[in-house]
Formats: C-alpha cells, structure tokens, sequence
C-alpha cells in the first residue's frame, strides 16, 4: 500500500459486554496504523453495563447508542447512515465486525491488501474459523442457491493439520496464518457470492451507493448486500491471509430465529431470483413445519407459517416471538428428576450425557430415588450393548428401519414419563412415546408435551391452507 488508507470499523452489541470488550483489546493489537483507524460500537440498548465498560476501558471509541435492540440489521444501518454523513474522503473502507468475534493481528491488514490490488472488487471478507475447535474452518465465503437460498459455505468444517489441538491463544501469536500456504488448493483469495458481517470490509463509495441493508432484523441482512453489490457490477471476495474466529453454529439451537431465517431468505428470492423460487421455498417452509408439529415443537411450527403471512403482508424489522416453554439451564436437571410424578425416562444415545453435563446428576437422583427407572436406548447399529448410566436399563431397537419405526411404536407401553430429545439430532418417532418431551443442546433444556392429534390435525389444516392459497 502505498499510502494508508483511513478505516473506520463498525462493530453492533447487545447485552455482549465481555465479549466486545475482548474484541476492542484485539483490535488494539493490530498490525494496522493506529491512525489511520477509527473505531465506532453501535449498542442496541444493552442492560449489562456495556455503554459504562466502552466508556471507561477505551474512552476514544465512538459510541452510538441505540433506544432499543434493532438487531443487527439496525445496527448496523445506524452505523452505515452515521458513515455516509460524513465528509467524502474521510474513509476509504469501512470494517463490519460482529462483536463476539476475536481477530488475528494481520485480519485487517490483510482485506485492506487484498483490495488495493483488487479495484474491480468493493467487498472483501474474512476466512471465518471455529472458536470452539480453532484449527477447523467455519466458513471461507459462501455461495448462494439462488432457488432455495441455501447457502453453501466454502471449505466448511475442513481443517488445518498442523494447528490440530492448538489453542486459540497460540494461533493468534502465530504470524503464519496464511492459509493458501497450509491447504492444498487454496488460492489466497476466492471470488464467492457473499461474506458475513462478521468481518466484511468494503470501499465506502460503494457502500454508499448500494444503500442500507434491507430492515431483516436479523439473518440474511448481510447476504442480500453483497448479492446487490455484486449486481452493481463488483466482485466480492474472500481472503485465506485474514483470519478470524467465531462461535460455530453447531453449538446454536434454532429457536424463534428460524422465523427470520424463512421470512428473510423469501424476501432475499423476492428481489434476487422470482416467484417461482419464493413459490417453491414457501412450500419447503411448510413441509418444515409440518416436522416440527411432528417432533412437538408446536411453537417452532408456527413461526415457519408466521414467516410465510408476514412475508405476504411486507412485514419486516423486529417481531414479539413468544415461546410455549421456557429455556432452563442443564444445570437444573437434578431438581427435574427429583420430581415424584416422573418416574420413567427415555435417554437416546443423541444425547451426550458430558457435553451436556448431566450424567453426574442422573446418577445422583437414581442413588436417591428407588423409584425412578432410566431407560437407554442404544444406536440402532451398535453391536456393543454399553449402558452409560450406572443401572439404567437398555432398550434395544432393529437396524432395519421398519422394524424399528414398530418398535419404537410398542414401546408406547412402557408408559414413559419423560423422553429425552437431543436438539442437535432429534428422533422424530421418539416424540410420540412419552408423556412429555425433554429437549436439551450443551446448555440448556426445554420441556413440551407430546404431540396431540388434535393439535397436528389443526396444523395441518393451517398448512394446507398456505400450500394451496
């Protein structure tokens, strides 16, 4: 570069106040002229004390509070209209950044590289890692089926052999991040169809022609950008030198964000594609809540038909989601079982009793409570019969699925109380065995009753109703 140019970087939190912290301490080891950058957080009316850290750890940050969460459509569009203000030149780039995310000292340097190089390109996007497993790819990029909205993200999951089970602090001392020197087949940089806000840098004047991002709330808001901008004519690109890790989805349950991940990715097929693939993802949606009416996941169901109503009505921006059932922390699983009226329970083998934290309690409450029966249900190909929980008892099931599926149907009789569904993988037949569900990811647990007949048949109708009109 042969001059440097200025930046201002954009960062949006809500209630993350330890986590923005630690992203402005790494943004202060950059390798980029501390003068050329100027550092803006947009706050979405945090309660946890943010606004008072900012103020009193790093006092030159620009600050702009918003009244109320707008997500991070909002949040970002205050930060955009507060940089397109601004006198022309003031910035060559801005920096969109989530806030939980940690960023390699070189991160920056490098898009702003790539792009100087690059004048037919206006976008220019992190590799995003892993967080929890720092040596694995998240995502370099992603392309857009622009038929469905599927998103395919480049290299996901592939993983770095030399960094296996290296620390995220020692990958971030490392200078040699340059991942086209540690992948086979793995250009420095790649054209793709968009790069998440989680750390896009783009050429001001583009921005500024391009506009706001459309009121999504949250989800798909950063993808239909850089789908506008490539229309402009500009490439988007993605670099394998400017790193950055981030909290992986697979740790992410899906609750009342699947209503703006369907009513978003149907205007995003509004505008980018047409009504034949809004008509056919429309009518995906519905079959999705039709598994989640199946699985017993009445709420999750309904959000996919609000998304489908509001998408019709031009409804965009923030929506009151309420769910039937609150989250509870693992941790509160002890206290569940001691409860007298469940006195049979169904675990699967989905369920990882230490990722989740709960075998030791289970333990606990079975050397308490002579009358509460475990059950464990096996994978259905496992020779080796183990039982995970200390007397529990084994239920085994047919690798071939129709014997199974009636296997599962006579164990009906067994009369549970409680059946435990893993979020990450349900098994949709489990639902219908028990009482009630139990519904649990490595962090917390909801509990819904079974599906009712009445309910699905209700759903249905709903469905049907959508699917023809």
């Amino acid at each position: 570069m042969s001059a440097t140019p200025n930046i201002l970087v954009i960062i949006v939190t809500w209630n993350k106040k330890d986590y923005v912290l630690n992203l402005l301490d790494s943004l202060y080891d950059l390798d980029y002229p501390r003068e050329a950058l100027d550092i803006m957080v947009v706050d979405n009316a945090s309660e946890d004390g943010t606004i008072t850290a900012i103020r009193e750890r790093f006092p030159t940050v620009r600050l702009l509070e918003n009244d109320e969460n707008l997500g991070g459509t909002g949040g970002f569009n205050t930060g955009l209209r507060w940089a397109f203000e601004q006198e022309e030149g003031r910035y060559d780039y801005l920096w969109l950044l989530d806030n939980d995310v940690v960023v390699h000292r070189r991160a920056l340097s490098a898009l702003v590289e790539l792009l100087e190089t690059m004048p037919d390109a206006a976008i220019a996007g992190s590799t995003i890692m892993q967080l929890d497993y720092p040596w694995r790819i998240n995502e370099m990029g992603a392309y857009v089926d622009r038929r469905n909205a599927y998103l395919y993200l480049n290299r996901h999951m592939e993983e770095i052999p030399q960094w296996k089970g290296v620390s995220i602090a020692a990958l971030l001392a490392n200078e040699q991040v340059d991942l086209s020197r540690l992948l086979m087949h793995c250009p420095t940089h790649l054209d793709v169809d968009y790069v998440a806000a989680a750390s896009l840098l783009i050429r001001t004047s583009i921005a500024k022609q391009a506009g706001l991002w459309m009121d999504f709330f949250i989800h798909y808001d950063d993808v239909e950008w850089c789908l506008r901008i490539g229309k402009m004519g500009h490439r988007v690109l993605v670099s394998a030198r400017s790193l950055i890790w981030h909290l992986s989805a697979a740790a992410k349950v899906p609750t009342w964000v699947l209503y703006y991940d369907n009513r978003n990715a149907l205007y995003l097929l509004s505008k980018h594609s047409g009504a034949q693939a809004v008509k056919a993802t429309s009518r995906r949606i519905l079959k999705k809540a039709l598994y989640y009416g199946l699985l017993g996941k009445m709420d999750l169901a309904y959000f996919h038909l609000d998304a489908i109503d509001d998408y019709r009505r031009g409804v965009t921006g923030k929506k009151s989601l309420h769910l039937s059932s609150p989250s509870i922390i693992n941790a509160e699983i002890k206290q569940l079982l001691r409860d007298t009226q469940i006195k049979r329970v169904l675990i699967p083998w989905t369920i990882n009793l230490q990722a989740t934290r709960t075998h030791a309690q289970i333990v606990q409450v079975l050397k308490q409570r002579s009358d509460l029966q475990i059950y464990y249900l096996p994978p259905p190909a496992e020779q080796a019969r183990i039982l995970p929980i200390p007397g529990a008892q084994l239920c085994t099931v047919s690798s071939w699925a129709p014997l199974r599926y009636f296997q599962y149907w006579q164990m009906r009789n067994r009369h549970f109380d409680l059946v435990w569904q893993s979020d990450y993988q349900p098994i949709l037949f489990l639902s219908w065995l028990g009482r009630e569900n139990l519904f649990i990811n490595d962090e917390t647990f909801r509990r819904l009753p079974s599906p009712k007949p009445v309910e699905l048949f209700g759903l249905l109708r709903e469905i049907l109703r959508r699917w023809l009109g």
